[in-house]
């Protein structure tokens, strides 16, 4: 099965999304990433487009990978993100990076299942779709 994955991140934080990349990568998934890297940006001109654009990329996916760490809650684009991710009924990976403390209620209220900061837990969750 191909898994059709959207990783929701603070272009701020792109190692916690390389990271994830690079655990994917390496391991035996058959997946297709949708996320929207810094270095390969929507070119979107205004907000509604860009929110449209986010909605597209997310629409086909079977998971919803949300890197919480704190700044998650302040990111009003990763809201938008899991606020999409929630209307159309996805499957929502919280992952909590590694020796944080507190996770943001926008992700441990909407996420299907919560793992840890772990390539083999990030794994298992997407192959239990």
């Amino acid at each position: 099965m191909e898994y059709h994955v959207f990783i929701s991140h603070a272009w701020h934080r792109s190692e916690h999304y390389k990271k994830i990349i690079e655990w994917l990568d390496a391991s035996n998934l058959d997946y297709k990433n949708y996320s929207v890297p810094e270095e390969d940006p929507l070119h979107s001109g205004k907000k509604s487009e860009l929110k449209k654009d986010l909605t597209n990329q997310i629409s086909p996916t079977n998971c919803v990978i949300i890197l919480a760490g704190m700044y998650a809650a302040y990111s009003e684009w990763i809201q938008y993100e899991i606020d999409e991710a929630v209307r159309m009924g996805k499957y929502i990976i919280g992952v909590e990076p590694w020796g944080q403390e507190r996770t943001p209620n926008a992700v441990t209220d909407n996420a299907s299942i919560l793992v840890g900061w772990n390539k083999s837990s990030v794994i298992n969750a997407i192959k239990d779709i």
